[in-house]
């Protein structure tokens, strides 16, 4: 065996270590800007739809795709427990767990807006409601 061949063999596996460690850098670094606030869950623990905190924007998931993206907690929130409501009515019972963060910000966008949390999540739900028929 040439010194030649051995000190190629080494280069390329040090080359691989370096991209597999780098991969795993930048998997640990978008866990780490994904915060989780809400999940919903059937009782199976099937996940229905959850809610994360991903770079400034509360972003929505549904049936394992994003959902959606919006500045607005209460928005997020809001269609989550509408979602759960639906599995609810079709007969799948269903539990939602949410953030104590998730929840503060909702309530504090709709005091904003002059509103208690639930009048907002009753309004967008019946504007949704009208924009399906």
């Amino acid at each position: 065996m040439s010194t030649d061949s051995k000190n190629r063999r080494e280069a390329k596996k040090k080359q691989a270590e370096r991209a597999a460690n780098q991969a795993a850098d930048r998997r640990a670094q978008a866990l780490r800007k994904t915060e989780p606030h809400a999940e919903l869950r059937d009782q199976q623990r099937n996940l229905l739809a959850g809610i994360v905190r991903r770079d400034g924007q509360w972003v929505l998931g549904m049936d394992g795709k994003i959902a959606g993206e919006s500045d607005s907690a209460a928005h997020v929130l809001a269609m989550v427990m509408a979602a759960g409501e639906l599995h609810e009515r079709q007969g799948t019972p269903v539990r939602l767990v949410y953030s104590d963060a998730l929840r503060d910000a909702a309530r504090a966008e709709a005091q904003a807006m002059g509103q208690t949390f639930e009048q907002f999540k009753d309004d967008l739900i019946a504007r949704l409601g009208r924009k399906l028929h």
